[in-house]
């Protein structure tokens, strides 16, 4: 079926004009003359009558109008129907770069078993975004829960406490806290940080060797893996890779971080965003410290 002669064929019919009904398709004058001459020639009968410029539908070509110019409508309807559906199952989430990469990512599969009908689309930022403005369904936030006009669900608090590269602790074979002092450390911008960690291990006067600061905690992780330094891992974030071996954790004492995670959203609660609420929420116990 020459769908797309058709459409050019409903679109001449309804401004009785080439050039107009060009305009209106995208195509040049002379393309629509053609394709209506290819149209004619399929169906053995002509759809309009020319008079010079003037155009004027045969009754052929009244009784096809009609036909396609409802079948077109059918088809446009029906294919904002499939997009509106398909809209109605995505879900959009915010959240730090590295709860994405650390914890999230690894568990997608997961989620894509338990619900292959939701269409989950991820943001990852460092800012706290505008959900209702930039069009974001929810948020897994990291803070102390208070965000004006949103829901926040507690999802968790996390411990900090130092992390290597297993051949990095061996390389600089570290023994005691104190030994922390002589090798790169790497800094992050929480409040737990290498000079609060110092006096919880009993060396308040600590002078704690300058380092790399990196504003992404993936970041971070990352120069550890790569036995760059030794990093204070939020537990969240290194637990895989402690379980793994991929890090470790060579000292104590333990800080508990002064922030938890919340998954926060604003109203009314979709079914598809409760499902990944709970999913989160689920997720997210299995690790809690």
């Amino acid at each position: 079926m020459p769908l797309r002669a058709l459409q050019i064929f409903e679109a001449a019919a309804r401004h009785q004009n080439f050039t107009a009904a060009g305009r209106e398709i995208g195509v040049t004058q002379s393309a629509v003359s053609r394709k209506i001459s290819e149209l004619e020639a399929l169906l053995g009968t002509p759809l309009f009558t020319r008079n010079g410029p003037n155009l004027a539908l045969t009754r052929t070509g009244r009784e096809l109008s009609g036909r396609v110019s409802a079948a077109l409508d059918d088809l446009g309807l029906a294919v904002a129907n499939a997009g509106s559906a398909a809209a109605s199952n995505v879900v959009t989430l915010s959240m730090l770069p590295s709860v994405a990469a650390k914890w999230l990512a690894p568990r997608l599969g997961g989620f894509a078993r338990l619900h292959p009908h939701i269409d989950l689309r991820i943001s990852a930022s460092r800012d706290v975004v505008d959900l209702a403005n930039e069009g974001f369904d929810g948020a897994i936030r990291y803070g102390l829960g208070k965000w004006p006009g949103l829901r926040a669900l507690w999802l968790g608090s996390e411990t900090v406490q130092p992390v290597c590269a297993p051949a990095f602790a061996k390389k600089h074979r570290l023994q005691t806290p104190a030994d922390l002092l002589q090798v790169p450390l790497l800094h992050a911008d929480i409040a737990e940080d290498w000079a609060a960690w110092f006096a919880a291990a009993g060396i308040p006067e600590a002078k704690v060797p300058r380092g790399p600061k990196l504003g992404d905690d993936t970041a971070i992780l990352q120069a550890a893996l790569s036995a760059q330094g030794v990093a204070l891992g939020r537990s969240l974030l290194v637990a895989d890779d402690l379980e793994t071996g991929r890090l470790t954790a060579p000292f104590k004492p333990i800080l508990a971080a002064s922030y938890s995670y919340w998954f926060v959203y604003e109203g009314p609660e979709t079914q598809n965003l409760a499902d990944v609420r709970n999913w989160v929420h689920d997720e997210f116990r299995v690790y809690r410290p």
